[in-house]
């Protein structure tokens, strides 16, 4: 009875959110109280105890740290001096917009925010030069998610802390994630050449981005920034990998936290006056923490009351072993046409993961990996939050043509990507 009912508000919780446009998590939380206090005997304090502060105060950090390339300009002009290295290839557009969405994203960008800026950009380009809309919006979605799934990226981070959450060794999750990484990075140019051969024979022109593109120093100063925090927070953890007996590296490994070190950061930049703090501020992804955070409480008191357990029982009973990744990755896509990857899709499946892995044979980086790869083939519906966001860029008269163009092109095409990668990842691993 629980059980069903715990479901059920997971299954309430997003589709008001859908309904009302309001954030999932706020509903998430209120269901997590009711459950808890009056069905549990849980106290208020304890289902409070539940907000992740960890995965909160990493992506906090994180954010911060970015948001000065974001208030300086530094992205913006980052994104055009990419692309104007495409002029003389045209036919390559759609890998450009690829390669420049998902580089910004694994600087640390993250997903949402690549989508903001990268979105008007590219549906401009497509206006000029006449390459095919979906194919420039599914090149923006695959580039910012499979960049922002860089491990040390805002969704890494986050796949990284919901597999230690459900027990996995810090160095292994980091490890799956850059498996993620890997997967959700290589099955996109496969699918984009699909765009790249259709712009050939379209014969597109770029003539757009004819000005010199330059950098003035704050934003230098940003990019060297950057780069150095991305080498800070992988160095010693790939280190350790390669190294897992040495005793230094090892100490110095299990000081380095990204959320800390960004910080450091933080503060750097703003004695260097990079960006305006209250504007820095402003750009904290807080609609994305809410969900976050509102649906991990809610997921916290399913995972007491015995829920995971007793899901990972069902699907371990009634769904054929040889089966169980594509059933995750089915899963994991259906849910993500009207829900976040991030917010919802991941926190509700991954702690499934230990038991289903144990009980199915399957190792435990083949299940977060179909997981990811399945909620991101949908991510690009316009009913989730990423598709809404790219839809939301483009004009007003070409909005019910892409509207269509995600639900009978975008999906299918990533649905049977996604597939396709799920067989190849059973296989490898």
């Amino acid at each position: 009875m629980l059980t069903s009912f715990i479901i059920l508000a997971i299954v309430l919780s997003i589709l008001i959110g859908y309904k009302t446009r309001l954030n999932i998590g706020f509903f998430a939380i209120i269901f997590a109280y009711i459950i808890g206090a009056f069905f549990m005997d849980l106290k208020p304090k304890e289902i409070i105890s539940y907000w992740p502060v960890s995965i909160f105060f990493v992506i906090f950090a994180v954010s911060l740290f970015y948001n000065f390339a974001s208030v300086n300009g530094t992205l913006e002009k980052l994104a055009a001096f990419l692309i104007k290295k495409f002029e003389n290839y045209p036919y390559f557009l759609p890998y450009a917009i690829f390669l420049v969405s998902a580089l910004i994203a694994a600087m640390g960008a993250g997903f949402y925010s690549v989508l903001a800026f990268m979105a008007p950009i590219t549906f401009l380009l497509c206006e000029k030069t006449g390459l095919d809309r979906v194919g420039g919006a599914m090149a923006i979605n695959y580039g910012a998610l499979g960049g922002a799934n860089f491990p040390t990226s805002q969704s890494g981070i986050i796949f990284r802390s919901l597999m230690e959450k459900s027990s996995i060794n810090p160095d292994i999750a980091f490890s799956n994630a850059f498996v993620i990484f890997l997967f959700t990075f290589i099955l996109p140019i496969f699918v984009i050449s699909l765009f790249v051969f259709k712009a050939k024979k379209s014969n597109i022109k770029i003539e757009l981005l004819s000005e010199k593109i330059t950098f003035n120093d704050k934003q230098k100063t940003t990019l060297i920034l950057m780069a150095l925090m991305m080498v800070f927070v992988l160095a010693f953890p790939l280190l350790h990998i390669a190294f897992p007996n040495e005793k230094t590296i090892t100490f110095i490994n299990s000081k380095i936290d990204i959320g800390l070190i960004a910080i450091v950061f933080v503060a750097i930049s703003l004695l260097l006056k990079l960006g305006d703090e209250k504007q820095v501020i402003a750009l904290i992804p807080w609609g994305t923490l809410i969900m976050i955070c509102g649906v991990g409480i809610l997921v916290s008191i399913a995972t007491k009351a015995g829920v995971i357990n007793q899901l990972s029982g069902f699907v371990e009973s009634n769904v054929p072993k040889i089966i169980v990744p594509i059933m995750m990755m089915i899963i994991a896509a259906i849910m993500s046409l009207f829900s976040s990857t991030l917010g919802v899709v991941t926190p509700a499946l991954f702690p499934l993961v230990p038991t289903l892995s144990n009980a199915s044979g399957f190792s435990e980086v083949v299940l977060f990996t179909c997981i990811v790869i399945g909620a991101q083939a949908s991510a690009i519906s316009p009913f989730s939050s990423g598709g809404s966001l790219v839809l939301g860029a483009i004009a007003n008269e070409h909005k019910d043509s892409l509207f269509k163009g995600l639900i009978v092109r975008a999906i299918p095409i990533g649905f049977i990507a996604a597939l396709i990668a799920g067989i190849i990842v059973m296989n490898i691993f």
